[in-house]
């Protein structure tokens, strides 16, 4: 087993609690926002789990009490199981405004959290997320720039093999999967399922049938990285629209899906409007669409959306991670022209298209190159992201790049 490994997150933390009374740390289940704070500031901070009945009782009987006991500095873990809190914590914090760094929160739903922590703590928090580790923090490298920025030194490809390349897709990055390379990442992503099913999702309102839901969530993985088409999803399980948006927003707000957008490039081109959804995670993807093989992944029908799934993981968790919302999307014309990824840098966008072959050629660029031509100085030259080894251009403005690389 692993010891600890570095977050890319660890800096931006630190200056936010330096910046502001509190820190909200969400993300979802089992992602390491325990470990990450408490190996931060488990010396200088007191630590209380909201996540016992007896500790809730007890906040809920006499709030200012509770907060009296553990005074600042002090971590507060699982608030979204005692909202209550936040008021109190607001009175606590403005009887010494100008004090930073005196409460660091958790909370595994981003949707009740953020309504709250936005009605009670307006100014005084930074919220920052935390996602299961990307690639380069697995690897030891959590501060390892994108391809294309000016800071990234010429690539040094840390090789995989192309059945150990897919081996890592089926387990996935959470942390004890990463830690403990021995564990079983089938047994581990069952239990996990059923954990969030049972623990996350029945506290929402809005979920009836578990069941229904876990089927939901198998017909999304069957579907990964194509077009959205609610109405579909809704006729073949037998639910109402409606409740499809709304699962879809419980998905989101529980750290599980990335719903990708289209880029709008020109107003004279036709171009398709429908999102697309990905799983955060690919180990998550992986065992929702029943895979445990890594040779059946990589050859089998998923394949292409699970390299599109983990490309997508890598730069959402990369640019998350840097305490940045990711600002990724896609870009289709009606006609079927396709480039798989768009990511805005700040005025200049990155194109990245994804190909399962490991022999990337010419060809492979096309819908980059279109693209380019239709943006012009906006864009930057873009990348074919494959699983083999080979770096080498593929016509002007776009070249190969091995996914261990990215």
């Amino acid at each position: 087993m692993q010891g600890y490994i570095e977050r890319s997150l660890e800096p931006v933390i630190v200056r936010a609690a330096a910046e502001f009374p509190a820190v909200v740390l969400t993300g979802p289940r089992q992602s390491g926002k325990t470990t990450l704070l408490r190996h931060l500031f488990g010396q200088s901070f007191r630590y209380v789990s909201l996540e016992t009945p007896d500790i809730q009782a007890s906040a809920a009987q006499d709030p200012r009490g509770f907060l009296e006991a553990h005074r600042p500095p002090a971590i507060l873990d699982e608030v979204q199981n005692c909202p209550y809190l936040l008021p109190y914590l607001k009175e606590k914090i403005d009887g010494n405004r100008s004090r930073n760094g005196q409460y660091l929160l958790t909370g595994s739903q981003n949707l009740a959290l953020t309504q709250s922590v936005t009605e009670s703590l307006a100014g005084r928090v930074a919220m920052l997320q935390l996602l299961p580790f990307s690639r380069r923090e697995a690897e030891c490298r959590p501060h390892l720039p994108l391809p294309w920025e000016a800071e990234r030194k010429p690539a040094s490809v840390n090789s995989h093999a192309f059945g150990e390349l897919w081996k890592s897709f089926l387990r996935g990055g959470y942390p004890e999967l990463v830690a403990e390379p021995g564990r079983d990442a089938a047994l581990w992503h069952a239990a996990y399922i059923q954990t969030y099913l049972e623990r996350d999702v029945r506290m929402l309102r809005q979920v009836g049938d578990l069941t229904q839901y876990r089927l939901f969530l198998q017909l999304l993985a069957a579907r990964s990285g194509q077009l959205l088409n609610m109405t579909d999803a809704a006729r073949d399980l037998g639910i109402a629209v409606n409740t499809v948006k709304a699962w879809i927003s419980i998905l989101e707000a529980t750290y599980q899906i990335v719903v990708l957008r289209p880029y709008f490039v020109s107003p004279g081109k036709r171009l398709v409007k429908r999102p697309k959804v990905y799983f955060t995670d690919v180990g998550t993807l992986c065992h929702l669409a029943g895979l445990k093989d890594a040779g059946h992944a990589a050859s089998g029908p998923m394949g292409g959306a699970i390299m599109e799934t983990a490309v997508l993981s890598e730069l959402f968790k990369t640019l998350t991670h840097r305490g940045i919302a990711p600002q990724i999307y896609f870009w289709r014309t009606m006609a079927g022209t396709e480039v798989d990824f768009v990511v805005d840098t700040g005025g200049q966008l990155t194109p990245l298209e994804v190909k399962l072959s490991a022999t990337p050629r010419p060809a492979m660029g096309a819908a980059i190159r279109t693209l380019r031509r239709d943006l012009r100085d906006r864009c930057t030259s873009g990348y074919v992201v494959h699983p083999g080894d080979s770096r080498l251009p593929l016509g002007a403005g776009v070249s190969a790049l091995p996914f261990a690389d990215l």
